[in-house]
């Protein structure tokens, strides 16, 4: 996959079948899109290419919105969007400039002009232009201008459920993790380093590896134990994650992400860890003594241990 930030390096592609948005998080609904955009390429002997931007219009258009949380970040979108096969990626600066363009000139200047394409698919409710102003009833009107194809995807199901970017984001914030994995159609994942903390857990018998997160916008899931697996420098392992303030042992309000790996014993600090998430077990709660919260841990483990043999591949 070749990744573009301007036009100018796209001069010789090929009938470009063409698709656009932001894909935070490429869930299945976004993969359904991919397949079918591939499959126009192939007929049609193009390439594949995306229009995606950053930073992510929300960014820009709230600056003052401190709270706005991604599902992939940019390394984790750019990964999956190639393993789905795709050409090429164009990461189109995103300005307040930008965000004014009407939809005629969105489509003449970028569509038209910038990517040359042959055909354009989007999802079912895609907007674009000025105050969302296009959609796709704008884009086949000025396809007859332009001479492009245009194709609508319709929203895609799973187990009843329709996928959406707003769908994941909620189950992950309401502990759903497992609804939320089966729309990204994989464990979501928190990607960062190993930092130093307290080592609180070594000293109760559950040495745990501190995850920072690299990027700041990461949405972190709703606070709680989960099962989980903890890809390391040394393999892949059985994990166990809390995600919260650890009330038990501390008065802060910061939340941390902390994995305790089973059947490892490795110092790793600094070094590049991803958590997968499984399996909510249980909210964060506050224990009256560390006797406690050591016999809550142990619990927690051994469920997590038992689901994670049971059913994580």
């Amino acid at each position: 996959m070749q990744i573009h930030h301007d036009f100018s390096s796209l001069r010789n592609v090929r009938n470009a079948v063409v698709t656009i948005g932001t894909f935070d998080g490429v869930h299945l609904g976004h993969a359904a899109l991919l397949k079918r955009v591939a499959e126009i390429a192939s007929e049609v002997q193009g390439e594949t290419v995306l229009l995606s931007f950053y930073p992510h219009p929300r960014m820009v258009l709230y600056p003052d919105d401190h709270n706005i949380s991604l599902i992939t970040s940019p390394d984790e979108k750019v990964k999956l969007l190639e393993a789905c096969g795709l050409d090429h990626l164009v990461i189109y600066p995103f300005s307040a400039e930008f965000s004014r363009m009407s939809a005629f000139e969105y489509v003449r200047d970028l569509i038209v002009k910038g990517l040359n394409a042959h055909t354009v698919v989007v999802g079912y409710d895609h907007r674009f232009g000025r105050n969302r102003e296009g959609d796709f009833k704008t884009l086949i009107e000025f396809s007859e201008v332009f001479g492009f194809a245009v194709e609508e995807i319709p929203p895609k199901d799973v187990d009843a459920i329709l996928v959406s970017s707003t769908k994941v984001r909620n189950a992950l914030l309401e502990h759903r993790i497992d609804e939320a994995n089966l729309l990204l159609g994989r464990a979501f994942s928190l990607q960062g380093h190993v930092v130093k903390s307290r080592q609180l857990g070594r000293e109760i018998g559950f040495p745990t590896a501190n995850l920072q997160l690299d990027f700041p916008h990461k949405l972190i899931p709703a606070n709680g134990v989960y099962a989980s697996k903890a890809h390391t420098p040394f393999g892949i392992f059985n994990a166990i994650t809390n995600i919260g303030i650890r009330p038990t042992v501390s008065h802060e309000q910061q939340r941390n992400i902390e994995t305790h790996i089973f059947d490892f014993n490795h110092d790793f600090y600094d070094s590049p860890l991803t958590i997968e998430l499984h399996q909510f077990i249980r909210e964060e709660k506050k224990f009256n003594s560390l006797d406690e919260l050591k016999q809550a841990i142990a619990s927690d483990c051994e469920q997590a241990r038992t689901w994670l043999q049971t059913n994580a591949q």
